[in-house]
């Protein structure tokens, strides 16, 4: 099998890509080369920007790829041009979504891919709708090949998930724990959440690739286990050796100091649910998510330790979790 990967060197995406070429799938990885590190041996890059036509009419000239996929797709005018793109030009062209995109909040507390997608709170997730819809105009009215896939939160060895952490610099939190520092955390800490480990991801993905019946479908690939935020973060702790000082506060209030994390909270991370993955499994026979969150979080703790060089913190955003929980907790003194 012959599959083009756009981009292939993140969080979700090197994980695939290792699994992938370690099968020994003919992998190519068109990226701009500035990630080479991530990129597993038996895999085939090619310089060049999705961007840019030229080096796309350049590869495309004289290949056919069973499979495409485009992991840094985000806004519809994007989905037009790769359909332009790849059409005539591969098998099956899958478009990396998010269950970002369902029903928030839930009328029901299950989740599953009929679930109505309806996310106005947050940008992220309105344009991920959008760019779905267009795909599938495009498959209902053009036959384009397309394959819709929804991960939910997904970690791996580099990562440290919480809800209120730093993308950038994963290692804020728990540098935070270690030196004895309260921990915000949404709500109360007892809404239900999925975190994905990135190497079970991969799995059911794997499944999908070449899979003629998934056209026109979207699926979403996470783990069925669900965890509170609080005992979330107490895995941490127990990874770290140090229990968490956690400090409950609302959505809103957090992102009255941290606006950015308004629409990810508001919209997605503070809203409890539970993802059903039977079409997964039903399409993918054998597809299980295999590492809890105990294990995986030991890893990327490990990793980190491993690598000191990596150690980095969000000193900014430090800072201002500091003033939210002084201004919090003064709050809360004076009533």
């Amino acid at each position: 099998m012959k599959v083009l990967f756009i981009g292939g060197t993140g969080q979700i995406s090197t994980a695939v890509s290792r699994l992938l070429a370690a099968e020994g799938v003919d992998l190519w990885l068109l990226n701009r080369g500035n990630r080479s590190e991530f990129v597993p041996e038996g895999a085939r890059v090619v310089q060049g920007d999705i961007k840019n036509r030229r080096d796309i009419q350049a590869l495309l000239k004289d290949e056919y790829f069973d499979v495409v996929v485009n992991w840094i797709v985000f806004h519809p005018d994007e989905i037009d041009r790769d359909i332009e793109y790849f059409t005539g030009k591969t098998g099956q062209y899958i478009f990396i979504s998010t269950v970002a995109t369902y029903q928030r909040p839930p009328v029901y507390y299950v989740l599953d891919e009929s679930t109505p997608q309806h996310n106005p709170v947050w940008d992220y997730a309105t344009s991920k709708i959008a760019c779905e819809q267009r795909l599938l105009a495009a498959y209902r009215e053009h036959d384009f090949p397309a394959t819709i896939v929804r991960p939910s939160q997904t970690y791996g060895e580099a990562s440290i998930p919480f809800a209120v952490n730093s993308a950038e610099h994963p290692w804020t939190l728990a540098d935070r724990i270690l030196k004895g520092k309260k921990v915000i955390v949404p709500g109360d800490g007892s809404s239900l959440w999925c975190i994905t480990h990135n190497t079970d991801f991969a799995k059911g993905f794997a499944g999908l690739l070449g899979h003629t019946q998934t056209l026109g479908h979207a699926f979403h690939i996470t783990s069925d286990e669900v965890k509170t935020w609080d005992q979330y973060l107490d895995e941490l702790g127990r990874a770290l050796g140090v229990k968490p000082r956690p400090i409950h506060m609302t959505s809103g209030c957090i992102a009255r100091f941290l606006p950015e994390f308004e629409a990810p909270l508001l919209g997605d991370a503070s809203i409890s649910f539970v993802l059903d993955n039977t079409k997964i499994k039903t399409f993918v026979p054998g597809y299980r998510a295999t590492t809890r969150f105990e294990k995986g979080i030991r890893q990327s703790v490990a990793y980190y330790r491993n690598h000191p060089q990596c150690q980095t913190v969000d000193d900014s955003l430090n800072a201002t979790m500091d003033r939210a929980i002084a201004a919090y907790e003064q709050f809360l003194e004076s009533i």
